[in-house]
């Protein structure tokens, strides 16, 4: 019984490491490769259409969601 309780404890453990290590990993990739503003073709190759008409140029969906557009 002792043993059950310990394993428990040292998956949910490594369960929560590993959680905040993928947490922290993809923070630093989103903040590091985000560029400002993309061009319509790159907000269409990534999956998103390029609004010129709405305020701000934003591309709408895709990777670059909510960018705006140059």
């Amino acid at each position: 019984m002792r043993i059950r309780r310990i394993l428990a404890a040292v998956i949910a453990t490594a369960t929560l490491a590993g959680l905040g290590l993928t947490g922290a990993a993809t923070a630093t990739a989103a903040t590091q490769g985000s560029p400002t503003s993309v061009t319509p073709s790159q907000c269409e190759k990534g999956g998103g259409t390029p609004r010129i008409d709405l305020p701000g140029n934003p591309c709408v969906g895709g990777t670059y969601d909510g960018q705006s557009v140059d």
